[in-house]
């Protein structure tokens, strides 16, 4: 086989050229430019025609749409990229899937990519990969590190939550860093290990991990004394802005159908109609503008009640939760645009007209919480960032 070469070199000054797998609805994008990153996403790809209308309504670039387990080693020297970022499907890792890990169709394309890597005359100098908490355990993450090992790449791995960022957003993930050598981590202390808090890469001592950062947290909700309230990411705060008691009518129709998906300028369309708060009153989680914690948001979330998501209460009761009739706390939905902020999507994000609101909470759900890619991105790319000043890991701003 024909040696390879060392990693690309690059001048300072030019960017990084990026390959984004999976791009989606472009989280990863969006990260790269939120951490000041010099790089260039030379190209993208998703399967998925909405997402990627998405993705063209606000990069003015349309993915790759092709199967990309047809991309040979020969297709991606072409693309000349020094980093990789990959987020693969989900599906075969869930709990609530069959959970066939790489025996999964869906598992296919993402292990091929991985396996030309041999084959390429000019290996990515860094690769990012995300995914759902369960891929840590699975035996395609056991031959994403067994291949990455081969071929001299250092890895980092963690497990992270919004909530360790201030956002009040239940929704732990999995990140691999690695980097090929001679290049490496500026915190050496964390190779080869997979961590639950991003502290190590604000400590100052460079030789050991403390205990309890290798484990899982007991209980992820111990972190919401640091969170921000749940009101500082809704669209709508006043009090003339949410739902009133007159809102939610007996008359309300128990069909999710029947809500008119087009109609972005009332509230009408986001109220919890009582047939359902009837039926599913005991299964539902409800917050509150001042909760500091919401559970996360599924694919399914506006089509179900039951385990898709926290809904808001509009109206405060005298005692909070179920002890309080939950017919009479303005329940609502969380919008499109209150999903995208609690994921640190910036402002200006927008999808395209002919996407329903079925589609925006499907494709949003399925994507990523921006501050944790921010992060992890500026500790593989940026050379300077473990130099940065520490600062509060709770703090929504201070970080980026």
């Amino acid at each position: 086989m024909e040696e390879k070469r060392g990693p690309l070199p690059k001048q300072e000054e030019e960017p990084w050229r990026v390959l984004e797998f999976y791009s989606g609805i472009g989280g990863m994008r969006y990260s790269l430019m939120k951490a000041g990153i010099n790089a260039k996403v030379v190209e993208a790809f998703d399967i998925n025609d909405k997402a990627n209308d998405v993705y063209e309504h606000n990069f003015g670039h349309r993915p790759y749409q092709g199967n990309i387990e047809t991309l040979t080693a020969a297709d991606l020297d072409n693309y000349g990229a020094q980093t990789w970022l990959l987020s693969p499907p989900c599906q075969p890792y869930t709990r609530q899937g069959l959970q066939k890990q790489s025996g999964d169709a869906r598992a296919v394309s993402f292990l091929k990519i991985l396996e030309l890597i041999p084959h390429t005359k000019q290996p990515p100098n860094m690769l990012f990969v995300e995914n759902v908490v369960g891929f840590e355990t699975s035996d395609t993450r056991a031959k994403m590190i067994e291949i990455l090992a081969s071929f001299e790449y250092i890895t980092q791995e963690f497990i992270l939550s919004p909530l360790q960022f201030g956002v009040p957003y239940s929704r732990p993930r999995y990140f691999c860093l690695a980097k090929r050598k001679p290049l490496s981590f500026q915190h050496g202390v964390c190779n080869n290990k997979l961590l639950w808090s991003p502290s190590p890469l604000f400590e100052h001592n460079e030789n050991t991990v403390s205990d309890g950062w290798d484990q899982p947290p007991a209980n992820w909700d111990t972190l919401i004394h640091s969170c921000e309230p749940i009101e500082r990411f809704l669209e709508f705060k006043s009090s003339s802005d949410q739902v009133t008691g007159t809102d939610v009518s007996a008359d309300c129709s128990g069909a999710l159908e029947n809500i008119d998906e087009r109609n972005l300028n009332t509230m009408s369309q986001y109220v919890v109609p009582l047939s359902l708060i009837e039926r599913w009153e005991s299964a539902m989680d409800v917050v509150y503008p001042d909760s500091k914690r919401c559970c996360c948001f599924t694919k399914s979330y506006y089509r179900y009640v039951k385990g898709t998501g926290s809904l808001l209460a509009t109206i405060q009761p005298n005692i909070k939760g179920k002890a309080s009739s939950l017919k009479k706390q303005g329940l609502r939905y969380f919008t499109p645009r209150e999903v995208a902020n609690l994921h640190s999507f910036p402002d200006d994000f927008q999808f395209p007209e002919a996407i329903s609101l079925r589609q925006w909470y499907v494709l949003f759900c399925l994507h990523l919480f921006l501050k944790c890619y921010n992060i992890r991105l500026k500790q593989i790319m940026h050379p300077g960032f473990l130099y940065l000043e520490h600062v509060p890991l709770a703090g929504q701003d201070s970080l980026f």
